[in-house]
């Protein structure tokens, strides 16, 4: 049987979320369910090879709004931090070069969830 995981942060005010993951991080929206007021009730954006799934949460959600850690691979860190940083992304760790191989950094979105970036691809190994 394959699995497949597909990140979904909640958020307080997803629609903001949105815009703060496209300009800061290039997440690109490939769809947006929207609720009653201004409640996401299910978007999808392109995280590249992957996606993730989001939405509104509220105080009588059982799904509640974070934080989280996700980790992103990407091609060029230093080009994505600067951009982050650009958009005015908290960094919360500089551009490092882990012992492991990777150069990344991380970033906190504006409701405390931490997005880190880097180089380090794992592989499934029952994919």
């Amino acid at each position: 049987m394959t699995q497949t995981v597909y990140p979904v942060p909640r958020y307080r005010d997803a629609r903001a979320a949105i815009d703060f993951l496209k300009r800061s991080f290039g997440f690109e929206p490939l769809s947006v369910t929207e609720g009653e007021g201004d409640s996401i009730v299910h978007a999808e954006l392109d995280v590249g090879a992957g996606l993730i799934m989001l939405s509104s949460t509220g105080d009588d959600d059982p799904f509640p709004a974070g934080p989280s850690t996700f980790y992103v691979a990407v091609q060029d860190p230093d080009a994505h931090h600067d951009r982050a940083k650009g958009a005015g992304a908290e960094i919360v760790m500089g551009l490092t070069d882990q012992p492991y191989g990777s150069r990344e950094y991380a970033a906190r979105d504006p409701e405390g969830n931490v997005w880190c970036f880097g180089t380090y691809r794992p592989q499934a190994t029952g994919a």
